[in-house]
């Protein structure tokens, strides 16, 4: 397995949008454009094949070929993680040795949950370790309750934290009792990501890493500033940040989703586009309400 530096698993990740052209294909020119920007941003990392990267629909070939171009227009400047996590364990070890193959650090991995009923703890529990087991490069866990259906408990994450190659989580579920609860009983230097922007000064507070948030494809520097200020022990600064971006971030994720963020980033001078059918893009009307929350956001 990799021997990646996981003190460098910290800071700002976004989870990285994916563009397409006017055919719904895979628009690389825009995604050169935008990691050309992130790259002068304080962002810590990206994650390739995040939910935010429409990964649901994405082909396997498209997955590779994306997770490639990133890593080779990156070159090693920023941590780059892609996710994995698809319906089976046999698919879900295929993807992970695909992206290692391609350069990728880590593997962030969403848990099996179409037959969501059948997905106990041990059921789970077994399936990460035969991932771990498996995978070139270290994983992390992804717990995403809104999107699966399934919430990872703080019991269930902090036995698998002991597993030499499961090294942090990224929690999306927005329980702050549930992450200090992982934080508490899970092994020293367990790398816990808020899965938000609204949360992650709290979750810096509980002794969490930072945060992959949907937000820093729009704001990076701005959440960097979080970051920055809660280092440096000012938290009067970290929060009223933390304060600011609240109306933003709950508009580029549960109220407007995929189609509001790219939205968002058409509006600042990244490339955006339209999301992958059966999404639309944004509203008229809805664009105009986000436009303002963006706008007091950034005043």
């Amino acid at each position: 397995m990799s021997g990646i530096d996981v003190q460098r698993i910290k800071g700002i990740f976004a989870p990285i949008v994916t563009t397409f052209d006017e055919a719904g294909e895979l628009d690389l020119k825009s995604m050169k454009a935008n990691l050309d920007r992130w790259e002068k941003t304080r962002m810590a990392g990206y994650v390739v094949l995040g939910s935010n990267s429409e990964a649901n629909y994405l082909s396997f070939d498209e997955k590779i070929r994306l997770v490639s171009y990133v890593v080779e227009e990156n070159r090693g400047k920023k941590v780059v993680i892609a996710g994995t996590g698809v319906e089976t364990t046999k698919d879900t070890i295929a993807l992970t040795k695909a992206v290692a193959q391609e350069g990728a650090e880590a593997a962030l991995v969403l848990p099996p949950f179409f037959f969501k009923a059948s997905m106990n703890n041990t059921v789970l529990a077994a399936h990460y370790r035969a991932v771990a087991d498996a995978s070139p490069i270290p994983i992390l866990i992804y717990n995403m309750p809104g999107n699966t259906g399934l919430n990872l408990d703080s019991n269930l994450v902090s036995e698998l934290s002991f597993h030499q190659n499961i090294i942090g989580i990224k929690d999306s579920g927005g329980n702050l009792v549930q992450i200090g609860e992982i934080i508490a009983k899970s092994k020293p230097g367990f790398v816990v990501f808020a899965g938000s922007g609204s949360y992650i000064l709290t979750t810096l507070v509980l002794g969490g890493h930072g945060t992959t948030a949907a937000l820093a494809n729009v704001l990076p520097d701005t959440l960097a500033d979080i970051y920055d200020a809660f280092m440096a022990k000012d938290l009067e600064r970290a929060r009223k940040i933390q304060l600011k971006v609240m109306d933003i971030n709950k508009a580029v994720t549960a109220k407007y989703g995929v189609p509001g963020l790219k939205a968002a980033m058409d509006m600042i001078g990244y490339v955006g586009g339209k999301p992958r059918l059966p999404m639309l893009p944004l509203p008229e009307k809805d664009r105009m309400d986000l436009e303002r929350i963006l706008r007091a956001a950034m005043n």
